[in-house]
């Protein structure tokens, strides 16, 4: 449901760009500005594209609607969930990561420790030895793809975050950043979440943020 929502709103942003309208990025800017642009509308542009830009409007707030109650339903699954609850307090894990998460592996009292659960989700990188050295390659991408993808978008939500930030966390992405691109800081942070996430389900621990 975000995903139709994103998509309509750059559906409605390229129409914009069509009429000679430029919008700034974010969502929130469709909302604020749309019902003035609509309203302000001369006879430049024709009643069919005023009717369409209002449609698309009625469409966005619907959706918007939709997602609210639906976070509404998922915020309040969690509060039945101690697990949830203590989830919710790793950066990078939203409701519906916290809710998907104990839904599929409950405590992960199945994982010996927390890379094993890392590795089950393909968020642990393949080595390839050849001439006596060992290279890590890209991630293995098995296990529970949904999964990992929830902890992949809370990962790059986080590293963009973080990005000026001074805390330990924010450096230790930067660094990996620095060296081998975003997309590998990205999945870095993710596989850290993925051993964070286990030693909070499988040891009841309540996570606590690195000094």
């Amino acid at each position: 449901m975000v995903g139709n929502r994103t998509a309509l709103a750059n559906q409605t942003r390229g129409l914009l760009l069509e009429l000679g309208i430029a919008m700034p990025q974010g969502i929130r800017h469709l909302r604020t500005m749309l019902p003035i642009i609509i309203e302000d509308m001369d006879n430049n542009q024709t009643l069919l594209e005023k009717d369409y830009l209002s449609d698309l409007y009625s469409e966005l707030v619907e959706l918007d609607a939709k997602v609210a109650a639906y976070d509404a339903k998922l915020a309040a699954i969690c509060k039945q969930s101690a697990e949830c609850m203590r989830l919710l307090k790793v950066p990078g894990i939203g409701p519906l990561s916290a809710t998907a998460i104990v839904a599929a592996v409950g405590q992960a009292k199945e994982f010996k420790n927390g890379r094993e659960f890392s590795a089950w989700l393909g968020l642990v990188p393949r080595q390839n030895s050849s001439g006596g050295k060992t290279k890590l390659q890209g991630i293995s991408k098995r296990g529970d793809i949904y999964l990992r993808t929830l902890l992949i978008h809370g990962a790059r939500a986080v590293a963009y975050r973080g990005s000026s930030g001074n805390d330990a966390r924010s450096q230790w992405l930067r660094a990996i950043c620095d060296r081998r691109g975003m997309n590998r800081a990205v999945v870095a942070r993710a596989n850290k979440t993925a051993r964070i996430v286990w030693a909070v389900l499988a040891k009841g621990e309540a996570y606590k943020e690195a000094a």
